[in-house]
């Protein structure tokens, strides 16, 4: 077994592997503290909006600029944000982002007009699209692969605690309309996020992919303590690398196995945006005020949903190396599915006593459950782990891009939907489409827990089937 010698007694070695995954524990908790910035970028501005349009006057075609610039921001971020990261390494994009965070956070708080808080807001997107790109990578790359699926799932429990604490912030300065302070507190974890980027190491396999061999090796003496892990796991990433001089787009043309690995991420995004879980986040009060729930109820239950969104997702957490990808992402796609059925039954009969208000909103926080367990955490995971080496950035870089660009699409329709199609009927088109996601992650999901990115990049460019990547 690699690390423990004849000559090394059992619990020194793993005392030495439990040290390995403290250490890129700790590194992988600091970086995905990105994700808390983009969960209040998403979470706070349901609450600014009423009362920006109130104090700027904006027209309801307005209010949808100012949401939406920030998805066309992040769409155009996630873009470059595979060049960025190959430039300056996944910290050097996380640093970046940090910085158009506090930029944008400003413009936002001090806007004199609805053009400056669009350009904030735009600035905002870039942020998360080069966050949300860097982050989860950065993190599949330092930590060891016992616990890569858990750490990865780490960043969407940050967006998740984002959403949350926005939501709180909304409910508790709403009274006094104070929508400047909504959107200026981000600018404190924007800046701690920028100090704590400043002690992160770059990634060893970015150093070694520009020929910083030392480097890297001393980086990962530091992450995995024990000196005949770390150099195992050098001559791994080495031997991917002089496998395929190929790289990012011209890898994509030349090699169909790398196409497969892409085309899985990009189809995963999809199917997590067609979910419906932004469409409910975004307009969470307005799905409460179709089923006749008070202002004040409905800002509350909205709060409810961003704590279960929280707590499901530390749940995925725990689990996702214990119990594997595939299962919790089975059984994600079942309870999300079933909870939007109910749920567009009792919107079709129309009731409006107590009894049913109850019942509604306890199948809306099933569905954002069922989505915090899999859907959510998973799709990120899977996304960063299925892509080799030498072209995980624009592997990557196009899953996350889609992933805005689907986000855009979904959170534009979706009130025209409910106004074409009723309410009903639009979530009863969201369960057919976790139900379609079920039978994707039957036929394509590979289980990747144990497995390291060296192994399934090996099976990867080996020709095998999508599903066995991680055997």
């Amino acid at each position: 077994m690699v690390g423990v010698t004849p000559t090394t007694p059992r619990h020194e070695g793993e005392a030495a592997a439990q040290r390995s995954t403290a250490r890129a524990t700790v590194l992988g908790i600091l970086a995905a503290l990105s994700g808390l910035m983009f969960g209040l970028d998403t979470g706070v501005v349901a609450g600014a909006l009423p009362f920006i349009a109130v104090d700027f006057h904006a027209s309801t075609a307005m209010q949808g600029w100012i949401v939406s610039s920030m998805m066309a921001g992040a769409a155009f971020g996630s873009a470059f944000a595979g060049r960025i990261s190959v430039t300056f390494g996944r910290t050097g994009a996380m640093f970046g982002a940090g910085v158009l965070f506090l930029a944008g956070t400003l413009l936002c708080a001090l806007a004199p007009g609805v053009s400056m808080l669009v350009i904030g807001r735009i600035f905002l997107g870039l942020a998360v699209g080069v966050a949300a790109f860097a982050a989860p990578l950065y993190i599949s790359e330092i930590t060891v692969e016992s616990a890569r699926g858990a750490m990865i799932s780490l960043y969407q429990l940050m967006v998740a605690l984002g959403i949350f604490l926005a939501f709180i912030s909304d409910s508790l300065l709403s009274a006094g309309g104070h929508w400047r302070w909504m959107l200026g507190v981000m600018a404190v974890p924007a800046i701690l996020f920028i100090l704590v980027v400043l002690i992160l190491p770059h990634s060893p396999r970015w150093l070694m992919m520009r020929g910083e061999h030392d480097r890297a090796r001393k980086v990962l003496h530091v992450l995995r303590s024990d000196e005949e892990v770390a150099e195992a796991e050098l001559q791994d990433i080495q031997g991917r690398l002089a496998k395929n001089s190929d790289s990012g787009f011209g890898l994509f043309r030349s090699n169909r196995n790398f196409k497969r690995s892409v085309f899985l991420g990009v189809i995963l995004q999809v199917m997590q945006q067609l979910s419906g879980i932004n469409a409910l986040l975004y307009y969470a009060p307005r799905v409460f005020q179709a089923a006749h729930f008070g202002t004040n109820a409905s800002v509350w239950a909205t709060t409810l949903v961003g704590l279960t969104n929280m707590a499901f997702t530390a749940v995925a957490i725990m689990f996702a190396d214990r119990w594997g990808r595939r299962p919790l992402l089975l059984t994600s796609c079942i309870v999300v599915a079933v909870s939007l059925l109910g749920v567009a039954g009792i919107l079709a009969l129309g009731h409006q006593d107590t009894m049913t208000a109850i019942v509604l909103c306890g199948l809306i926080l099933l569905f954002v459950a069922g989505f915090a367990i899999g859907e959510g955490p998973l799709v990120w995971a899977l996304c960063s782990e299925v892509q080799p080496t030498r072209g995980r950035d624009f592997g990557i870089g196009c899953s996350t891009v889609t992933n805005w660009a689907a986000n855009w699409v979904i959170s534009s329709l979706f009130p025209l939907l409910m106004v074409a199609a009723g309410a009903s009927w639009t979530f009863v088109l969201f369960a057919a489409f976790n139900g379609v996601f079920l039978l994707i992650t039957l036929g394509f999901v590979p289980e990747t827990r144990g497995a390291s990115l060296e192994k399934i990049e090996t099976n990867l460019f080996a020709g095998k089937p999508l599903r066995q990547l991680g055997e």
